[in-house]
């Protein structure tokens, strides 16, 4: 990357963390006091270590940004779409709307909005495929950290409980397996097989 392309990368990632910063200002992981941007952050990161772009890296910080939409965005979704857009690029909409399981509320019921996104992995293109797989690797290594400590009342937190979460990650890693990325999906493999064999899982 050349100094002028990387100065150009540099100022928009850090347009996109203060974006994704104040996006999810109010929100944390699920049932912790850590704040939701870390989880922003290691998907970027992990986009980067394993050959992603300034488009990846940005829709890495904002992938969630349409799913969990505060309800006082002014103009709600349709508008934050467009702002998306306006602000970091029509490639960058394209994969955090590939990275979306849904953009209405109330969301459809679990198990059947889980599947569907599952068959769309299956078409979607790599740039997507990069962002999602790094996103569930690293909500896949927290799990297993958390698993560690708190054991299968670990589960409780999930929608899902402990048998829909496992099948979600089995056949996360299965579809990646599949079709790529594959280094980021072999450890995303690795991570849900020791999320399956720790005690209590």
């Amino acid at each position: 990357m050349k100094h002028a392309e990387r100065e150009a990368f540099h100022g928009d990632f850090e347009r996109a963390l203060g974006f994704a910063t104040r996006l999810h200002a109010r929100q944390v992981r699920k049932e912790t006091d850590i704040p939701y941007v870390s989880h922003l952050i290691a998907v970027a990161g992990l986009v980067l270590e394993h050959g992603g772009g300034r488009d990846q890296a940005i829709a890495g910080l904002l992938h969630d940004a349409i799913e969990d939409c505060p309800p006082d965005y002014p103009g709600g979704r349709a508008q934050l779409k467009r702002d998306l857009e306006r602000e970091f690029g029509p490639a960058v909409l394209a994969i955090v709307e590939g990275c979306t399981d849904a953009d209405i509320d109330p969301k459809p019921p679990w198990r059947p909005r889980k599947e569907a996104y599952l068959a769309h992995l299956a078409h979607a293109p790599a740039a997507v495929r990069l962002v999602s797989c790094a996103d569930k690797l690293h909500n896949a290594r927290a799990i297993v950290a958390d698993l560690r400590v708190m054991g299968p009342a670990l589960f409780e937190r999930f929608t899902g409980k402990r048998e829909g979460t496992l099948w979600y990650y089995r056949a996360l890693a299965a579809e990646f397996a599949r079709g790529g990325p594959e280094h980021l999906a072999a450890e995303l493999g690795l991570t849900v097989e020791t999320m399956e064999a720790l005690p209590g899982a």
